[in-house]
């Protein structure tokens, strides 16, 4: 004998139809998510000043877990006049070591911003997923932004591989204009000498001001 299906009961089954239809809109509308960044690493960036045009070159080493990060600044054989610096940030103590590489001479800044990490910040918006390079020479990334439906320009864009979440590249955009773009190579996981982050004996005797980036 064929059953009867009640009105309440369809009515019920149609409701709960397109509930999980809603769901599973709302689930592929999602997208992705931020991955996560390794928090100890070392490797090589070039930071491009869009205000004064140049490249600043140097070996890193980045500490997530203590909030502590090296640079030591590459020497080029065509600025005779400048001068390299060994930079100690320690921002668990708000605190910043120049080192002038040929002297030793030191100097000990107070750090007046907040750590800001190497990552995806969890709000985050999504921008693109790509591949960078070629066909047998590539390595797919994804785009995010600090982009928000009530901002309509973003100050923020961090590209990242798909992989392992290493950086690939980080801009910063300051009233429509670009600022600085970091780009990162080279990256090795962990902290080979954590040494590095402690600053010479010469900054037991420190200047408090920065020193000139030049001789001439």
């Amino acid at each position: 004998m064929q059953q009867l299906i009640t009105v309440p009961l369809l009515l019920l089954l149609l409701q709960g139809s397109v509930q999980l239809r809603h769901l599973e809109v709302e689930a592929s509308n999602d997208g992705p998510s931020p991955c996560q960044a390794p928090l100890q690493w070392e490797g090589r960036w070039v930071v491009y000043d869009h205000g004064t045009g140049r490249n600043n070159r140097a070996a890193v080493s980045y500490d997530g877990q203590n909030y502590r990060l090296r640079v030591l600044q590459q020497h080029k054989k065509h600025t005779p006049c400048q001068r390299y610096f060994e930079f100690i940030y320690l921002y668990a103590s708000k605190l910043m070591f120049q080192i002038d590489q040929k002297t030793g001479e030191c100097a000990k800044i107070e750090l007046p911003e907040a750590w800001d990490p190497f990552d995806i910040p969890d709000n985050s918006t999504f921008e693109d997923q790509y591949i960078i390079g070629g066909p047998g020479d590539n390595v797919e990334v994804q785009e995010w932004s600090d982009r928000k439906p009530a901002r309509k320009h973003e100050t923020w864009v961090g590209v990242y591989t798909l992989r392992d979440c290493y950086p690939v590249q980080e801009t910063y955009i300051k009233n429509s204009s670009v600022t600085t773009s970091t780009r990162f190579f080279n990256l090795q996981l962990g902290i080979s000498d954590p040494n590095v982050f402690t600053p010479p004996p010469s900054c037991q005797a420190a200047r408090p001001h920065a020193m000139a980036t030049s001789h001439c």
